[in-house]
């Protein structure tokens, strides 16, 4: 864990619950201004093809977004600097008018079949990809460049990774379909030569 995350989120209200509940509350006290992302979070990132995304409303409401991509499509432009494009969808625009009254965001990362997870806090701020065509260049693959509406660029403060407990592996039918693949390619041969013997 990261030794912003915590010195963030354990608030007095969430002393108190650790008190209450484990006797006493752990200890945040830190002068470190943000944590920058190292390559292990940096090869995590790159391989996801989507993550949560929260914000909280003018009205104090949380909002969680899932946002998904082509592999990768969520950058880590730096050790300290996110960026991803976003495309035209349905023109809610919750997390952009919600970044603009509050850049504080959480975005949560699962990688489901390695039971990982990585929670990253940071600023957002969303700009307009008409006035940022360098961005979009970037961020997107040339084919979906022309429905790139905002590019969202965070600076990261902190992260954690979670333990693995209660997280159930879950496959994509492209890793379903790796899996099984040599199974398929066994049983076509062995159709093939029980059918050559009859």
């Amino acid at each position: 864990m990261a030794e912003k995350f915590l010195e963030l989120l354990v608030t007095p209200a969430v002393a108190r619950a650790q008190e209450h509940y484990f006797g006493g509350a752990i200890d945040v006290r830190g002068e470190r201004p943000r944590d920058a992302l190292t390559d292990d979070e940096a090869q995590f990132i790159a391989a996801r093809d989507s993550f949560y995304l929260s914000t909280v409303s003018e009205s104090g409401w949380p909002y969680v977004q899932h946002r998904g991509g082509k592999l990768g499509f969520l950058h880590a432009v730096n050790s300290t600097t996110l960026a991803f494009a976003d495309y035209q969808g349905n023109r809610q625009l919750l997390s952009t008018g919600n970044i603009g009254a509050n850049d504080r965001v959480c975005l949560f990362l699962m990688d489901y079949p390695r039971r990982t997870r990585l929670k990253i806090l940071g600023q957002a701020r969303v700009e307009d990809a008409r006035q940022h065509p360098e961005l979009v260049a970037k961020l997107s693959a040339p084919d979906v460049q022309r429905i790139v509406e905002r590019v969202f660029l965070i600076e990261v403060v902190s992260f954690d990774w979670n333990c693995p407990k209660y997280i159930a592996p879950r496959y994509t039918s492209a890793e379903v379909e790796e899996a099984v693949a040599p199974f398929r390619r066994r049983i076509a041969d062995l159709e093939r030569q029980l059918k050559a013997k009859n």
